[in-house]
């Protein structure tokens, strides 16, 4: 029997005294131990659940695939989803067509590549200077290009499933220093929890990954980080809630009250103040399983970039709340979508374009949020220039209190969603 909490109940909901309780749905959500997971976790461990009457059930899986096929068989409600993920599922790229939805992104940032201490010293001896993306992509296109001409093998990069940010990023920054990442490099997936056992071993060169895992690599004394995604794009989406599109239509008033209770706890999150509880409430076993002070680097944003060497603070390093960090933007959905046309995912047609463009869902996100007592910010538009914003500036919004950016493409590129075609030109180096 195919397994689903729809129509369970469990528990009962804190009530106003003198009014009968409420029984609590049980919704479940699938997750992977990273620590953009938070929002699910304070969601559950905080009660902002129980207070819109859910019980949230927490699922740990170990890979991305594990997520897409438990959610499409109705094993899960909803997951804790890669940005890519709604989008192929939704297209029928790399598996079976599930038509799935994005109505809450779960926090931006978090990622970043880190390379073994070899590839770092190598690159470091190419003698081209500064720690910013451009430079290090042209050392490393230095590095690629001698291990061509004295015939050895390819650098491999691992990053976490072909429809992520991850493999995105990778190749965005690569590709601008002119390193073709299907010709010059090899890149595999690896699922999160093996990239560093996998780096260790020396079966890759280096990884993009979300944390802990870039400091646990760092902290075992075998990989540097590198850079930030938050480099390489100053604001970009990452995780996502991710629901079937039919499990979203039946289930409307539970998905509605699943965001209001996951924008409390992003909030929550958010908050300099709740770092250490936080830190220590994600350590738990069934969460990560790791020691809460090297969460507490990411959560802080001073990250150490290598043993031995003194931490390095890095501006919303990771954001769960703040700049509207929640709202489904369908222009991400289309950035994402050319990034599928770009590396040979996917056909460039409208049909595909529109596949993506419906699976973020703002008209979802808002009407949850106006049915709450929270004096919510929200976006008056659902696609904005991506990119082009290099400092923080209001804009239009339901109450006028919206504060966005900065977002800039480390490249200073920048994505009009109204143009996708005109933007995939400008590339040179695409599948």
């Amino acid at each position: 029997m195919k397994e689903s909490s729809i129509g369970a109940w469990d528990s009962v909901a804190p009530t106003d005294q003198g009014e009968p309780e409420r029984p609590l749905r049980t919704v479940r959500i699938g997750f992977i131990p990273l620590v953009d997971c938070a929002t699910l976790v304070v969601a559950a461990e905080k009660g902002f659940g129980r207070r819109e009457g859910l019980a949230l059930h927490l699922v740990k899986e170990t890979s991305w695939a594990n997520i897409r096929d438990r959610v499409n068989l109705g094993h899960f409600d909803c997951a804790h989803m890669l940005a890519g993920m709604p989008i192929a599922s939704s297209m029928g790229i790399g598996h079976v067509k599930v038509p799935t939805v994005a109505p809450f992104l779960l926090g931006l940032n978090g990622n970043a590549v880190t390379v073994s201490l070899p590839l770092y010293e190598q690159i470091r001896g190419t003698g081209v200077d500064g720690d910013d993306p451009a430079s290090l992509g042209r050392a490393l296109k230095l590095v690629v290009d001698q291990r061509r001409n004295t015939g050895l093998d390819p650098l491999t990069f691992a990053m976490v499933f072909p429809f992520s940010c991850h493999n995105y990023e990778l190749r965005y920054w690569m590709a601008a220093a002119g390193i073709d990442p299907d010709r010059d490099i090899r890149l595999v997936v690896i699922p999160p929890p093996l990239m560093v056992d996998s780096l260790a071993a020396g079966h890759i060169d280096g990884f993009c990954v979300g944390e802990p895992w870039n400091s646990l690599a760092v902290d075992a004394g075998i990989g540097r980080i590198l850079l930030t995604k938050s480099a390489l794009w100053h604001m970009g989406v990452e995780k996502v809630l991710g629901v079937r599109a039919d499990w979203a239509a039946d289930n409307r008033p539970v998905l509605e009250a699943l965001i209001r209770a996951l924008y409390r706890a992003a909030q929550w999150a958010d908050d300099p103040a709740n770092r250490d509880e936080l830190a220590d409430m994600l350590a738990q076993s069934a969460y990560l399983g790791i020691p809460s002070r090297i969460i507490r680097r990411s959560l802080s944003g001073d990250i150490l970039v290598q043993a031995g060497e003194p931490p390095v603070h890095i501006d919303d390093f990771i954001v769960f709340n703040r700049q509207a960090a929640n709202f489904p933007w369908v222009s991400q959905a289309v950035w994402i979508y050319t990034q599928m046309v770009r590396w040979g995912q996917s056909e460039a047609s409208a049909e595909a374009e529109t596949a993506a463009r419906r699976c973020f869902r703002p008209d979802i996100y808002r009407s949850a949020l106006r049915n709450s007592d929270m004096a919510v910010s929200l976006p008056s538009m659902n696609a904005k220039l991506e990119g082009a914003l290099s400092g923080e500036i209001p804009v239009g919004s339901v109450d006028g209190r919206l504060t966005l950016g900065p977002d800039r493409f480390f490249d200073d590129g920048v994505f009009d969603p109204d143009d996708p075609e005109g933007y995939l030109r400008r590339f040179a180096i695409r599948t």
